[in-house]
Parts: structure tokens; C-alpha cells; sequence
């Protein structure tokens, strides 16, 4: 399974990357925040604050967005969004 992670300013992405997991369903992961740490370390951008809704979001949608707010230092985008891209070539 892999993690999408974009960094967006209005409907442009600004710069993304892409996290390769061992994990094939989210319902496995369940240390989200390593994972949103290690997305954020690639795209050179401090951590969010997590909130029990994000987590939801990607558990029940495989999507969360994060907003500007959700960063303790300032930040020059609008939105960092988090999606679970599912691999499947790999269940055949």
C-alpha cells in the first residue's frame, strides 16, 4: 500500500511524495502519526497536529486533509492532504 501526500495551494499541488508501506489495508496501520511524520520529513515540512477527526478521516474515507491551522509554525500553503492509494495489482 502506498501514501500519497500533497502539499496544495488552491486546486495546484505544489510538490507531493509518495510513502511505500508493508501494509495491504488501512484498517492494518495503526501508527498513523509515524506515517503523516515520515510524509512531512520528505516534503521537508514540520508535523501537523493530529486530531482524533483526521484520523477518522483516513480510516473511514482513506483521506485526510489538514489545513494551514492545523501547523504550530506558519506555513505558505493552504492544505496538506494525506490519501491511501491502494495496490491493486497486488491482490491478484
Amino acid at each position: 500500500m502506498r501514501i500519497w501526500a500533497t502539499i496544495r495551494n488552491g486546486h495546484r499541488i505544489q510538490s507531493d511524495t509518495i510513502i511505500e508501506t508493508d501494509h495491504t489495508k488501512r484498517e492494518q496501520i495503526d501508527d498513523w502519526p509515524a506515517l503523516i511524520g515520515e510524509a512531512c520529513q520528505a516534503l521537508d515540512l514540520s508535523r501537523p497536529v493530529i486530531l482524533k477527526k483526521h484520523l477518522k478521516e483516513l480510516h473511514d474515507f482513506s483521506r485526510a486533509v489538514f489545513k494551514a491551522e492545523d501547523f504550530m509554525e506558519p506555513v505558505n500553503f493552504q492544505r496538506f492532504e494525506i490519501e491511501v492509494l491502494s495496490d491493486k495489482s497486488k491482490k491478484k
